[in-house]
């Protein structure tokens, strides 16, 4: 069974930086992509960042140029650095990965870490 913790989130001003990390337990996983989401209140979950197994990254345009996904395979740690933040920033992150398996895919999900920009 896949686990996901995440940490690091808090208040930070606008124009500050924050660390998030993402412990990860259960199943292989140097194999997984990994994703971060976030979810603002009042607003739907929306894709933040992914790297995949190969190290390959993909982000929101809104985050581009900003933000920064990597990942320690060692450590079972995905990790998102996030600079110049910005009030709209506001939202609770969470860790996301996927296994498949021979039933389907199972999708993982951490508890979330909230990050608060007060501008």
């Amino acid at each position: 069974q896949v686990q996901l913790v995440e940490s690091g989130g808090g208040l930070v001003q606008a124009g500050g930086s924050l660390r998030l990390s993402c412990a990860a337990s259960g199943g292989i996983f140097s194999i997984r992509p990994m994703n971060w989401y976030r979810q603002a209140p009042g607003k739907q979950r929306e894709l933040v960042a992914t790297i995949t197994s190969g190290g390959s990254t993909i982000y929101a345009d809104s985050v581009k140029g900003r933000f920064t996904i990597s990942r320690d395979n060692a450590k079972n740690m995905v990790y998102l650095q996030m600079n110049s933040l910005k009030f709209e920033d506001t939202a609770v992150y969470y860790c996301r990965t996927t296994e498949s398996s021979y039933y389907g895919i199972n999708v993982y999900w951490g508890q979330g870490t909230q990050v608060t920009v007060s501008s």
